[in-house]
């Protein structure tokens, strides 16, 4: 699946992961790409990207990925002008890190995750990248039944692809009850939405990062990095995010591969 002529919609593409994949797109000659997230840079990005490319090719978006109308209306916006988005790559997440259970010393009671803060998770990092797949699948639909289309044939070529970002954490990590069962919970979806999609001729995969260069894992602090994350990782350094695009594009492009993708970068954790 090539993408020159093609429409993309990438989420959190202000920084980190997401940023990194609208570059490589560019570079990949794709026809035009809805840049979406919540933070005012997304305009320096989208602006960035066209400089570096020489061409009009990034369109900011700013709004919530969580809320339903805003994602209607980029899906609508970006098609009114370049035609049916074909290519998705939901990539907003946060993590709300914290012991599952925390005991306090002077009360001796148990203190849960706040349960508030695990349904936030869960509307980021999981139900909306589900969404803003669906979206776009469904908007394939329709133009498929309104050119008499019904069942996709493989001498259709692809119609259209989709790269959730999982992450290491799906197997479990210590203080991230939320984030890692968000991660662990789109590769049940990007199985289902791969078995049901491919009717339309839509596939749909799954990237599982290690610890890449971004924001969020600079947040943790150098001291946490240094000691709990850089031992275990067999390239004892940070994945670049431009290494991750590389191989989301990989994905996107290549018919053969579905499934899971693991670029963990050798990552052991400890037990």
């Amino acid at each position: 699946m090539e993408f020159g002529g093609k429409v993309a919609v990438i989420t959190g593409a202000a920084s980190g992961i997401g940023r990194a994949v609208a570059v490589q797109m560019a570079r990949r000659d794709v026809r035009a790409m809805a840049l979406v997230d919540m933070g005012e840079a997304i305009e320096d990005v989208a602006a960035d990207v066209n400089k570096t490319a020489g061409r009009r090719v990034a369109i900011p978006f700013r709004g919530d990925t969580t809320d339903d109308a805003f994602r209607r209306s980029v899906f609508d916006a970006i098609s009114a002008e370049f035609g049916t988005v074909t290519l998705c790559v939901p990539a907003a997440g946060i993590t709300r890190d914290d012991l599952a259970v925390r005991m306090d010393k002077e009360t001796g009671k148990a203190r849960i995750y706040p349960v508030e803060r695990f349904r936030q998770v869960v509307e980021v990092n999981l139900v909306a990248p589900v969404y803003w797949s669906l979206e776009m699948i469904g908007r394939i639909a329709e133009e498929r039944a309104a050119n008499g289309l019904k069942k996709w044939q493989p001498s259709e070529g692809m119609q259209g692809a989709i790269v959730f970002i999982g992450s290491v954490s799906s197997q479990g990590n210590r203080g991230q009850i939320s984030y890692a069962s968000t991660k662990a919970g789109l590769e049940g979806a990007a199985a289902t939405i791969m078995k049901e999609a491919v009717y339309y001729g839509v596939r749909c995969g799954l990237i599982h990062p290690g610890f890449t260069d971004t924001p969020m894992v600079r947040a943790m602090g150098d001291d946490y990095i240094s000691k709990h994350i850089l031992p275990f990782t067999q390239l004892s350094r940070l994945i670049r995010p431009d290494e991750i695009a590389d191989a989301i594009c990989f994905m996107l492009a290549n018919s053969a591969v579905s499934g899971e993708l693991w670029a963990d970068a050798g990552w052991h954790p400890p037990a």
